[in-house]
């Protein structure tokens, strides 16, 4: 896990859904509460390349897991991220009700070769971040300020290297910015 270790059971995976860091790790980041154990570290992604993550980073397998603060600016040393696609919503298994978004970002170096990186970007909903601020009156957290983020770098073939799949949609929003690449016969 990288300069970041935790005292954690042996055999201890994480390997979270998208609903997971969304309400366990993203809302309890922008609460202020404490969250054990704390194995998700605060990051500013945008001065690291995506291959400079590793130690400073959550790793799991070829996946990087982070805090950041939410930023326009996605210039790093070597490149930048280019958001593909459009937001996707999350939603909770218990309730059906959208706990948040999902953005999809693809690396590229210099002025525009496109790596193999990708970073799915979580941030909590407004409809979410709405409904719980009314409830706390003694507190109003800052839900803009906080992002999660999942970091990996795919394989030529589109899969993950643990074997899960992606979902019709994700392959959709991966796909749309590789249309340039397909060519027609004359």
């Amino acid at each position: 896990m990288g300069d970041n270790n935790v005292n954690l059971p042996p055999g201890f995976r994480f390997y979270p859904t998208d609903e997971e860091l969304v309400v366990h790790f993203l809302h309890r980041k922008a609460e202020l509460l404490p969250c054990h154990p704390d194995v998700i570290p605060d990051l500013d992604l945008y001065p690291y390349d995506p291959w400079d993550l590793e130690g400073k980073a959550m790793a799991e397998g070829n996946k990087w897991y982070f805090y950041s603060r939410r930023t326009q600016s996605r210039i790093t040393g070597s490149g930048y991220w280019q958001a593909i696609g459009i937001d996707e919503p999350i939603y909770s298994t218990s309730s059906n009700q959208k706990v948040g978004m999902k953005k999809y970002y693809a690396f590229y170096i210099g002025e525009g070769v496109k790596t193999n990186w990708i970073m799915q970007e979580y941030r909590i909903s407004d409809s979410s971040s709405t409904s719980r601020s009314s409830r706390r009156r003694n507190s109003q957290p800052d839900y803009s300020k906080w992002v999660v983020c999942r970091v990996y770098e795919r394989n030529g073939d589109n899969d993950d290297d643990d074997g899960t799949e992606l979902s019709c949609l994700d392959e959709v929003f991966l796909s749309l910015d590789d249309l340039d690449e397909i060519s027609l016969p004359n």
